[in-house]
């Protein structure tokens, strides 16, 4: 908390941000989910439960999953942030976007992102993973919609087209 009347301290934050290099003065205390909404607004980041337990705010940090809502924005200095928006190319969907399209992987679609980064992270470190890994994987990313069958059958489906990307 800071005193009434009295600005939070701000910082220079220069992060690489779906390819791209950016500088932006941040508060301190400013959550990573709040700064690629607000200040970046890359609104495919969702917030979900703001305590980490969800996954809909899931993003990749220097290629690793992790929840946006529970990390500080300042944290993130010199590092790579990819959001859901960075996996298109072209205007063209990625084979993992496609495959949550295509088998039905999404039905409200809040948590999808959160899903697809996981499921990203997941595929650049293990291309043919088992179901038994694909659900671990998934494990901390919450959907309210399905029973995950369509979300699981959405990964294995982009693990059987690895050639189109």
């Amino acid at each position: 908390m800071h005193a009434p009347g009295s600005q939070p301290k701000k910082r220079l934050l220069r992060l690489r941000l779906n390819g791209r290099w950016r500088e932006d003065a941040v508060a301190e205390r400013e959550l990573l989910v709040d700064y690629l909404r607000e200040v970046a607004h890359l609104t495919g980041v969702k917030s979900g439960c703001d305590g980490g337990e969800c996954g809909a705010c899931t993003v990749l940090i220097d290629g690793e999953a992790v929840p946006s809502c529970i990390t500080l924005a300042v944290r993130c200095e010199g590092r790579h942030i990819e959001t859901i928006e960075s996996l298109a190319t072209q205007g063209r969907l990625s084979r993992l976007q496609r495959a949550f399209h295509e088998k039905l992987g999404t039905q409200c679609g809040f948590c999808t992102p959160g899903m697809i980064m996981a499921a990203a992270a997941l595929l650049r470190h293990n291309a043919t993973p088992t179901e038994s890994e694909i659900r671990v994987a998934l494990s901390g990313n919450l959907c309210r919609c399905t029973g995950y069958v369509k979300i699981i059958e959405s990964v294995q489906a982009a693990v059987e087209k690895p050639h189109d990307c």
